[in-house]
């Protein structure tokens, strides 16, 4: 069965309320046409999990600038005044993260973990509202794992069965996210035959993979 879907059809797959998941860094590994289709589709409050908004006018960014965003996990906000304006006034609920505690939340989802210990955030407002536990004599914050319904991400290579390869800092995230979601959507800037990729390039094996936007 072929993965292959427009950006028009997987737009369609994204619903108001949901949880998603975008992959990418600055919108670097975003997948840009998707987020704009969204944008246009005016889909709305959506929990967003990602490192951080982009810009104003940058992939993730415009669905901030665009009010679809109600829930916001992420690791900073400071590039998008439109996220901080959002926040402040109290239309958007942000929970801020240290980076790599959200890049192992997404982890431990994807691994089937319930949760792990971290001494990150001890001590500063990360640790309100989160159990702690003494291990050995130190004490340490249980963070748990951070699903999604739908992770969207970008890749530079994808072949037809969805084996990906990123290339530099795009990689961002996405793989994580490829494994911490119900439904994943790739939108690639190459596609090549099954095959082409070396085994030992594949970043994201296929399987994880439930589409492949073709342009």
């Amino acid at each position: 069965m072929s993965k292959f879907i427009t950006i028009q059809q997987a737009a369609e797959k994204i619903h108001d309320g949901m949880t998603v998941m975008v992959g990418g860094f600055l919108g670097v590994g975003s997948p840009i046409a998707l987020l704009d289709a969204l944008v246009e589709k005016g889909v709305k409050d959506l929990t967003v999990i990602a490192n951080d908004t982009a810009y104003p006018e940058v992939g993730l960014g415009k669905l901030i600038t665009n009010h679809q965003v109600k829930n916001l996990i992420a690791t900073h906000i400071g590039t998008n005044n439109n996220t901080i304006d959002q926040m402040n006034s109290g239309e958007l609920h942000v929970t801020l993260q240290p980076q790599g505690t959200l890049a192992e939340q997404i982890r431990a989802a994807g691994a089937g973990l319930g949760g792990f210990l971290t001494q990150t955030g001890l001590g500063t407002i990360v640790e309100n509202g989160k159990q702690k536990l003494t291990v050995d004599g130190k004490e340490y914050l249980l963070e748990k794992p951070v699903h999604a319904d739908v992770a969207i991400i970008g890749a530079n290579i994808c072949d037809e069965t969805g084996n990906l390869v990123y290339k530099g800092t795009s990689q961002n995230f996405c793989p994580l996210m490829a494994t911490a979601a119900d439904l994943v959507i790739v939108e690639p800037q190459e596609i090549v035959p099954t095959g082409s990729i070396a085994p030992e390039n594949v970043k994201t094996p296929g399987i994880f993979v439930d589409f492949i936007i073709k342009k």
